[in-house]
């Protein structure tokens, strides 16, 4: 590792400013993936400005009809909260799926967001349930807040406050993981809000992204059947040693459709 300073935010405000005034500093939540990229030589900020001390950054709550998740909530909060299991139980089952125990004790809902690694799961939640990112600025609507590779529409100095998740109808994740990080190697989000319903994919693109295909169909008929016989093209998608884009392509019906099963399982939401 590298010298370089620390210093610790007691607010949002604090935080922001401490970033505007050293435009080649990093915030640190968890640091799960900053750490390690900076162990590699891959980052080197001059300093972190470690943002878990900010008080409510991490609650989690209802305002209105939406579930609100701080951005520092950790994903094993998450993954236990009593309202997230109630209202969103696939987002509590998701949170419970990523990394392992020492990930999911450290790792937060911003810092996944901000990150926006193509093989984390948190992005697939939040863009199949048509979320409102909120940073200390304004909401960006999750169709647009994810650009591209490790690409988000957040500004140079602006910071994730909070999620605001709807309650969905039903809604399911399912992921391929990778045995060993526990990445995705192709994971599918479904869920449904009345007669719309909307599958986001992670793992196996550049960036998540939604499957209009899937969304159609199963918009039609929310059945397992209906999602397996959807084809998707594996035209852009991600190829390496662990899977072909072919490969990748056909995985997302196949977890789509165990998704819709899972999903039927569960009570309805009024």
């Amino acid at each position: 590792m590298y010298h370089f300073d620390y210093s610790q935010a007691r607010s949002v405000q604090e935080a922001v400013a401490a970033l505007a005034a050293n435009p080649d500093a990093k915030f640190l939540a968890g640091g799960q993936s900053l750490i390690a990229t900076m162990k590699l030589r891959l980052a080197s900020p001059s300093a972190l400005i470690d943002i878990t001390r900010i008080p409510g950054l991490a609650e989690i709550g209802m305002d209105g009809n939406m579930l609100v998740v701080g951005a520092g909530a950790r994903h094993a909060q998450v993954a236990q909260h009593p309202e997230v299991k109630r209202l969103i139980p696939a987002l509590a089952e998701m949170a419970g799926m990523i990394g392992d125990p020492q990930v999911r004790a450290l790792g937060t809902l911003g810092g996944s967001l901000a990150n926006d690694d193509p093989a984390a799961c948190y992005p697939a939640a939040v863009l199949g349930l048509n979320a409102n990112v909120v940073t200390h600025q304004r909401k960006i609507a999750a169709d647009a807040f994810f650009v591209a590779l490790y690409e988000t529409a957040l500004a140079p100095h602006e910071l994730i406050t909070a999620v605001e998740f709807p309650v969905p109808e039903r809604a399911a994740y399912i992921k391929f993981r990778h045995p060993a990080s526990r990445f995705a190697l192709c994971g599918v989000f479904v869920a449904k809000f009345g007669r719309q319903v909307r599958v986001a994919v992670t793992g196996a693109g550049p960036s998540v992204f939604r499957a209009d295909a899937l969304e159609a169909a199963l918009a039609a008929d929310f059945s397992a059947l209906a999602a397996r016989r959807v084809s998707i093209a594996p035209d852009g998608l991600n190829e390496d040693l662990h899977g072909s884009a072919a490969y990748r392509a056909h995985l997302i019906p196949v977890l789509a459709a165990r998704a819709v099963e899972l999903a039927l399982t569960r009570r309805a939401i009024a």
